[in-house]
Order: C-alpha cells, then sequence, then structure tokens
C-alpha cells in the first residue's frame, strides 16, 4: 500500500516574503507610521529639555574659557584677557602681547546664546548673590581699549572684561585685582528681568587672586556650590 504524502500547508504571500527577506509595502508603511507618531510624541520633550539647560551649558562655556585664559597666561608669561562682548554677543580670548592696544589680538571666539534665551548682562530679579563671599556682580561698559580681529581694531563694544596675569592673578584695566559674580539665566520673555525658573539661574564666582572660579546652581531659594 503506497504511503501518502503529506501535503504542506499553505504559505501566504507576505510569509514567503519574509522568507525570502523583504517586507511589503503596507508593512513598511506601518513601520514608518510608528516612528513618525513617537518623533511627534518626544520631539517637544527633547527641545524642552534642551531649552532647560541652554543657560548650564553657557555658564560652563564661560568656566571654560577662563581656566584657558589663566592657563595660557601662566604658560606663555604674559597677560590674557576674557572679554563677553554683548555687542557682539560673543565670548573672547584675546592675547595682550604687549602693552597697547594695537598689540591685542582676538585669538579665539565662540557664540553666547541668544538674549532671549539666556542672558548674562545682571543678576536677575528675585534673585540674592552668593554669600559669601559676597562679591560685586560684573559690570559692563563700552570697550575704551580695543583688540584686533583679523587686521582690523575692535573698539567700542559694550564688554566685562577681566584680564589674567602671568602670577595667575586677575585685574582690571586700571590693574586692581578684581573678584566678581557672573550670572547666567534665562528670561521669561525678551528682555525681561524675571527668571523662567530660578532653578535654571546659575552664578559664576571669579577669584582675582588666584584666577579660580566657582559655580553655583539656584536650587529656587539660594545658591549652592557646586
Amino acid at each position: 500500500m503506497k504511503a501518502i504524502a503529506k501535503k504542506k500547508p499553505a504559505v501566504s504571500r507576505a510569509a514567503r516574503r519574509r522568507e525570502a527577506g523583504g517586507f511589503s509595502m503596507i508593512e513598511l508603511v506601518i513601520v514608518l507610521v510608528i516612528i513618525l507618531i513617537l518623533s511627534a510624541i518626544s520631539l517637544p520633550y527633547i527641545l524642552n529639555y534642551q531649552r532647560r539647560f541652554k543657560a548650564e551649558d553657557q555658564a560652563l562655556q564661560v568656566m571654560d574659557f577662563m581656566r584657558e585664559a589663566n592657563q595660557l597666561a601662566l604658560t606663555k608669561r604674559r597677560t590674557m584677557r576674557l572679554e563677553i562682548d554683548l555687542t557682539d554677543n560673543k565670548l573672547l580670548l584675546i592675547d595682550e602681547k604687549e602693552p597697547g592696544a594695537s598689540d591685542d589680538t582676538e585669538v579665539k571666539a565662540i557664540p553666547l546664546e541668544q538674549t532671549l534665551e539666556v542672558r548674562m548682562d545682571q543678576i536677575p530679579t528675585g534673585i540674592s548673590k552668593p554669600n559669601p563671599p559676597n562679591y560685586n556682580d560684573a559690570a559692563y561698559a563700552a570697550d575704551t581699549i580695543g583688540h584686533k580681529r583679523a587686521g582690523t581694531t575692535v573698539t567700542g563694544h559694550n564688554v566685562w572684561a577681566a584680564r589674567f596675569k602671568s602670577d595667575g592673578s586677575v585685574v582690571n584695566g586700571a590693574g586692581t585685582l578684581i573678584s566678581a559674580n557672573l550670572y547666567v539665566w534665562a528670561p521669561v520673555a525678551a528682555a525681561n528681568t524675571n527668571p523662567r525658573n530660578k532653578k535654571e539661574v546659575r552664578c559664576i564666582t571669579m577669584f582675582g587672586g588666584s584666577g579660580a572660579v566657582r559655580y553655583w546652581k539656584h536650587d529656587g531659594t539660594n545658591f549652592v556650590a557646586y
């Protein structure tokens, strides 16, 4: 008696396509729709997260520039000037090769966040400075010294400047030691002096005698050193 051959079960077209390593157009469209939905849900959270930390990122950049200026002054044995230029909205590192504006040369510059996102020009309303050390706040003024940028003299900008000396100290234009608090914060709206969130306010304290810096975060009530 002959054995009855078992009939293989029918295989669907989609299954045969998967076995061949491919996907149907419908499957691809479904995957694409799922990706788009997930992106639409997560994108606002990602953008809000980035916005919340813009002030902190900028504060860390400023501290990096301060440390770099201090290190270059010590190694090159000459004064390096750090400027926060509100006119150009840039952070500058200037080599004061010799006394006199004609020799001061911009060696590094990075753009700052737009002021509607991050402000650095004053302490925000409702915030008290770190105490101790209770230093003066950084004050901006028109630059009367100037510096060279690609062969052109830049002067008259609204800046805060700190000169890092070869002995490790930090002085102002008159050669006097300066220690200062510099605030970095997000305003609630453009040209507004109120912070969007007190917990986003950051402060940098610079010690004129040594060029050291201290970093502060506001906890909603007071500054806490980190």
